[in-house]
């Protein structure tokens, strides 16, 4: 039950976090246009490569070193984990600053000293976050994400407002992030039972499982940038901001299968330390029920509201809603093979969670640069899905060498068939809608119809699995969840 519940919070943590970041975006579309919300987004694209570099798998490899200890070598392992970071941040800013001249031309605007910021923060941040999750409180965690996005949504309204334009982008999204940190890093600090200065054996040790996490972080930055970075060779900035307006709804459904992963790691490497690798087969099957949840009608909605959904953030971005069909297939595969790759890392072999990744990153690159010249944004999307569907097939046949599983495709299948009651539910309602104009605001339709549809599907299901009816039963709270915190 407390998995569930612990779950649950991180899961409307992140989501909160989400909706807020889908505000802001929506807010500085329609204010500074595609052209504007494309450069920002390249300047996240570059952070988000040049900071696998600079992490190189340590916050991964903190959580899980950090899960399987207790007494003063969790400080200890914290404490390496941050040292070797900000090496690697000193080295790789030396660097941007020596090749700023090409760093600015390729975003077109210029952001080196934007971009080693950003770095900085962003550091910062997912180290402490690993921590926390280390000492199992992703709900802690997971609660900064909306304090994060909302602290630098509200400094990017303001200043966009007072006429900041783009720096007010920069700046907002700084704020966020040491925000968090700084306040992080107090509850971290104080749930440690003492501290205690690392040794070579805790850096070996935490090295030894960042050689192969480290991939583990390319293969997410891949999946979330890869595209975008190419793109920004082939097509106007403009496009890249339409493309990526369709990438954040279709990440929003990849929230709650994020939130299983993180809560359920460190329980997973704490047993299968104790007890051996069998041992998590229970949570890993648990984890594929649930990892689809939210994105099956997700993909069914996003099918049939796509325009609708696009026109939010205004008239120009509807181009995309192909775009966002093909990407929200993607995130529903990377769903379920994130699910796999976790729980290799989780019993400690990560480099077969290296081997998977490695699949994907090397077919990502490819077919983005194959077919983003001649499909354009459609190519990427294309590439995405089509890269993410070969590592689950890798990721599959990988785990089940190691571990017997069986796939729950009865709850699965009953998902699929909420979907489709939900799909004709909303296939109904958009005929009676352009029927009758019940609502005159593009927005306030949206909301109505992904109300009725989020509904019908939560109610069928509820109706007619078993299992999951019995998990929202026993996940209702019945003491406080933050009562861990220090």
């Amino acid at each position: 039950m407390r998995l569930g519940q612990t779950s649950a919070v991180h899961f409307g943590s992140r989501f909160l976090a989400s909706a807020l970041g889908f505000a802001a975006t929506v807010f500085i579309a329609r204010f500074l246009g595609s052209g504007t919300l494309g450069t920002y987004y390249l300047v996240l694209s570059t952070v988000s490569w040049l900071g696998i570099v600079v992490t190189m798998g340590i916050p991964e490899s903190i959580t899980k070193r950090v899960s399987e200890s207790d007494g003063g070598d969790q400080s200890a392992y914290a404490i390496a984990g941050v040292t070797l970071g900000f090496v690697l941040l000193l080295a790789i800013g030396v660097l941007i600053l020596s090749f700023d001249r090409r760093v600015n031309e390729y975003i077109g605007y210029p952001a080196a000293g934007v971009v080693i910021m950003f770095l900085f923060v962003n550091l910062a941040q997912s180290t402490v976050s690993s921590v926390l999750n280390g000492q199992r409180l992703v709900h802690v965690s997971g609660a900064f994400k909306p304090i994060r996005t909302g602290t630098r949504s509200l400094v990017q309204i303001g200043a966009i407002l007072v006429g900041y334009g783009i720096g007010a982008l920069f700046v907002g999204y700084a704020v966020g992030y040491l925000f968090v940190a700084v306040a992080g890093a107090v509850i971290a600090v104080r749930n440690f039972s003492r501290i205690r200065f690392p040794t070579r054996d805790h850096y070996r040790r935490i090295v030894e499982y960042a050689k192969f996490s480290w991939l583990g972080s390319l293969r997410t930055q891949a999946f979330n940038w890869v595209d975008v970075a190419v793109l920004g060779f082939f097509v106007s900035s403009s496009l890249v901001g339409i493309y990526t307006a369709a990438w954040n709804i279709a990440v929003f459904l990849i929230l709650f299968g994020g939130s299983l992963s993180e809560t359920l790691f460190p329980e997973m490497s704490a047993l299968s330390s104790e007890e051996g690798t069998e041992s998590v087969r229970d949570l890993f099957e648990t984890a594929l029920t649930y990892a689809g949840l939210i994105l099956i009608p997700g993909l069914v909605g996003g099918t049939l509201l796509g325009e609708r959904l696009l026109r939010v953030y205004g008239e120009e971005f509807t181009q995309g809603a192909t775009v966002l069909s093909i990407l929200i297939l993607a995130t529903l595969i990377q769903g379920y093979q994130r699910q796999f790759t976790a729980t290799l890392n989780a019993v400690d072999r990560p480099e077969m969670a290296f081997r998977i990744n490695m699949v994907f990153i090397i077919i990502n690159v490819l077919l983005n640069i194959s077919l983003i010249p001649f499909y354009g944004v459609v190519g990427a999307a294309v590439a995405t899905a089509a890269s993410v569907a070969v590592s689950l097939a890798v990721a599959y046949l990988t785990l089940s060498s190691l571990l017997e599983f069986s796939i729950p495709l009865g709850e699965i299948a009953r998902q699929w068939i909420s979907a489709g009651v939900m799909g004709v539910v909303i296939s109904v309602s958009l005929r009676v809608e352009s029927t009758y104009r019940i609502a005159e605001s593009n927005f306030v339709m949206v909301i109505i119809l992904v109300a009725v549809g989020a509904g019908t599907y939560f109610f069928v299901l509820f109706t007619i699995s078993t299992r999951f009816r019995g998990t929202i039963l026993d996940n209702l709270p019945k003491r406080p969840l933050f009562e861990r915190i220090g």
